[in-house]
């Protein structure tokens, strides 16, 4: 009996040591990076022919949505980087083609752990758009006029951060910064006093405090909801009037390759005019809503033989 009790214990030291090994080759193939992304399409069409109820006789719209990331954790060192891109159009045979979507958001940042949860970060954040925008209005014979309101890379927000990232989980994450530098980059002299920046300058600089909370999270099975919300308090120029860039994207697996996705944006900056110079500054505000051809990129471990 004691025999057969050593047998045993062997077995099992044997089988706990493997499992251990095991674990340790994935981790050390998978490395200190995470990696991955999605890329979603979506295309809507529509026509009308002698349609009594009236209606557009032709539409047609197509949005394009990346986002990739690349994480990197080794000790007390972490390193975040995410690309979110998005562009889309709408074309309608009484409007002609108009833009839906234009955005390229670039952010790193570099975290040095202090405590198990709380990290001293530095952050950089770009933030601009890739095609020409323009505010339409109606003439005084009802002809449509359109006036240039922004163009590629013209604004362009670039933000600097150093402040404590709280991380909690994989999933979310606080980063707080009282000592941030944001320069606001509008590089035609015609456009510049749309976005506050002084007559004979290409650019606005501010210093304020900043934070960002992000969140992406699985819901349920099949569903997935990402959400960033980034605030901003100028110093020098009416601290209580905060910037709001809030970006939320929900998206829920059809089959492999076939997803729903709706988008909601949110800017508020009472320093940039509102589309109809009769008004001060308002939120502005983004939807979309589509079904279409999704791809996930993701980084697979390899498998380990025993």
């Amino acid at each position: 009996m004691v025999q057969a009790q050593d047998v045993t214990v062997k077995k099992l030291k044997e089988e706990a040591g493997k499992k251990l090994s095991t674990q340790n080759a994935e981790d050390s193939l998978a490395g200190p990076w995470k990696k991955g992304g999605q890329f979603s399409l979506n295309i809507n069409q529509g026509s009308l022919s002698n349609w009594s109820a009236g209606g557009e006789k032709f539409s047609f719209s197509l949005n394009a949505y990346t986002s990739l990331f690349a994480m990197y954790k080794q000790g007390k060192q972490s390193w975040d980087n995410t690309l979110d891109l998005a562009y889309g159009l709408v074309n309608t045979s009484s409007l002609g083609n108009r833009k839906s979507s234009d955005r390229l958001e670039l952010t790193t940042k570099y975290g040095h752990a202090i405590s198990t949860h709380v990290n001293l970060a530095a952050l950089i954040n770009l933030r601009s758009q890739f095609a020409n925008g323009y505010k339409f209005s109606k003439g005084l014979n009802g002809e449509d006029s359109a006036t240039l309101t922004s163009k590629t890379f013209t604004p362009a927000y670039l933000l600097g951060a150093v402040g404590l990232d709280y991380k909690p989980s994989d999933i979310f994450s606080l980063f707080v910064s009282p000592l941030t530098a944001r320069w606001v980059i509008v590089g035609d002299d015609k456009l510049a006093p749309f976005y506050a920046v002084p007559p004979g300058k290409n650019s606005r600089q501010e210093l304020g405090a900043f934070s960002s909370a992000t969140l992406n999270t699985k819901l349920g099975k099949t569903s997935q909801f990402k959400s960033k919300l980034d605030l901003f308090s100028n110093y020098k120029s009416n601290p209580q009037n905060i910037d709001v860039f809030w970006t939320n994207v929900l998206t829920a697996k059809i089959s492999k390759y076939i997803n729903f996705s709706i988008n909601i944006d949110m800017i508020y900056d009472d320093n940039t005019q509102n589309v109809d110079p009769n008004k001060g500054p308002a939120p502005q505000f983004l939807q979309l809503m589509g079904i279409g051809f999704t791809y996930t990129f993701e980084k697979k471990k390899k498998t380990v033989e025993n």
